[in-house]
C-alpha cells in the first residue's frame, strides 16, 4: 500500500514520507507541509491511504497538519488515520517541548521538565534538547542536537498508526487545555 505519512507538531517543522514501495522523505516548516507532499508525490493517485502525526505538540501545527490530511483525504477519495507524535521516535524516550518551561511525554501528559523521572533513560526529541541541562542533572542521557532520533519518524507513525477511516474521524491529541476561552 503506498501511504504518504507525516507530522507537524514539533519545532522540527513537517517531516513526510512515502512508503513503501517508494519510501522517499523531505522535512520543512510546518506550513510547508504541502510543498513537501508535491515534491515527494509524483502521481496523487498512487496513493493509497495518509498518515497524519496528531500531536502532542504545537496547537497551530497540529490543526495545519490535520487540515492536510483532510484536505487531501477528501480530494484524492483515501482515508487517513492518526497517530501520537509521541509514537513517531525511537532510540529512546520522546520529550517533546510544550512551550511555558513544560514538555509531552509519553502517557501521554505535560510536566515540568524537573517532574519528569529521567534517571538512566535516554531522551530524544526537541524538549530533550531544549531541557538537556535540566535531564542531564537528573540522570538521563540525551543525543547530540544533530542527531537524526529527535526528529519524528514518519514511518514509524505509519507502524503504530490507528485504524483508517474518515479524516473527519482522526482526533488532535492537545494533552493540556487550550489558552483560549469563550468570551464571558
Amino acid at each position: 500500500m503506498t501511504v504518504l505519512a507525516f507530522d507537524t507538531a514539533t519545532s522540527f517543522g513537517a517531516v513526510c514520507a512515502v512508503s513503501p514501495r517508494k519510501e522517499r522523505r523531505a522535512t520543512g516548516r510546518a506550513g510547508d507541509v504541502l510543498e513537501l507532499v508535491d515534491a515527494l508525490v509524483e502521481d496523487p493517485s498512487e496513493l493509497e491511504a495518509i498518515v497524519v502525526g496528531r500531536g502532542p505538540g504545537s496547537f497551530t501545527s497540529i490543526r495545519i497538519g490535520l487540515a492536510v490530511a483532510r484536505s487531501l483525504s477528501f480530494a484524492l477519495g483515501v482515508p487517513v488515520a492518526g497517530a501520537s507524535t509521541l509514537d513517531a521516535f525511537a532510540g529512546g524516550t520522546p520529550v517533546l517541548d510544550a512551550r511555558r518551561r513544560e514538555v509531552f511525554a509519553p502517557g501521554p501528559r505535560v510536566c515540568a521538565p524537573e517532574e519528569l523521572e529521567a534517571a538512566g533513560r535516554v531522551l530524544v526529541g526537541d524538549g530533550a534538547i531544549r531541557y538537556r541541562e535540566v535531564f542531564e542533572q537528573n540522570g538521563a542521557e540525551v543525543p547530540p542536537d544533530d542527531d537524526p532520533v529527535h526528529r519524528p519518524d514518519p514511518l514509524l507513525l505509519v507502524a503504530r498508526a490507528g485504524a483508517f477511516g474518515a479524516a473527519e474521524l482522526v482526533e488532535p491529541l492537545y494533552v493540556r487545555e487550550p489558552d483560549a476561552r469563550p468570551a464571558a
